[in-house]
């Protein structure tokens, strides 16, 4: 066997759970499942239940391909250079984590108005499950700068492979929201949020500080 192709094969595979976990992490499906439930309360029935997983993470899915194809495009359009978005896209994170760390759901995701509004409407898959709850303004700016670090064909095709793969496993959480909120808990939903927020914290310091130095050395 090739040593090195052995090497390059791992680097890659490294690379695509790299991108899987961040972009898990920052959505937050577990969160987003426990949300599910306190929507749509205990009378739901399975098949609305999968209606909704199934609408939701479509949505995630366009609107992360759509981001990874035209994100850029549209920053610069808007005059807004890569370090620029470093540094704001690691404050989000940042802020996002604290949130996360502190067991709740951060308020750059879903505010306290948002659920008193969901709670009256009858489909709730694209608005606010899908926008803005596991994407909002910390999943599109990781997208972005993830793209730019990575703009080679491989790297780019690892890319869009996690945001499948992230995305199918937000849907099955979805579609499980109740089984999984019985089994875990509120409080195992809340240690697997605190979990997730130690990643994104570190995520998000990393694209700040990177930000930062780009920023001061231009």
């Amino acid at each position: 066997m090739d040593i090195s192709h052995l090497g390059f094969n791992l680097l890659y595979l490294k690379k695509f759970l790299y991108f899987t976990v961040t972009l898990l992490t920052i959505m937050n499906p577990v969160a987003a499942a426990a949300i599910t439930v306190s929507i749509l309360g205990p009378e739901a029935e399975p098949k609305e239940v999968s209606r909704i997983a199934l609408k939701a993470s479509l949505a995630v899915l366009i609107a992360s391909l759509l981001t990874l194809f035209a994100g850029d495009f549209i920053f610069k359009l808007f005059g807004i250079n890569l370090p620029s978005l470093k540094v704001i896209g690691g404050l989000i994170l940042i802020l996002l984590a604290l949130d996360m760390l502190r067991g709740r759901v951060s308020e750059t995701q879903h505010t306290k108005e948002e659920t008193e509004e969901a709670m009256e409407k009858e489909d709730i898959s694209i608005v606010p499950l899908a926008i803005p709850i596991l994407f909002g303004p910390g999943t599109l700016t990781t997208l972005v700068i993830l793209k730019s670090r990575n703009s080679d064909p491989i790297s780019l095709m690892l890319l869009i492979g996690a945001v499948l793969t992230s995305t199918l496993i937000t849907y099955l959480i979805l579609r499980n929201s109740y089984l999984l909120v019985e089994v875990l808990g509120i409080t195992g939903v809340k240690i697997a949020t605190r979990l997730m927020g130690l990643v994104v914290g570190a995520i998000g310091a990393e694209f700040l500080i990177d930000g930062v130095k780009k920023l001061w050395l231009s």
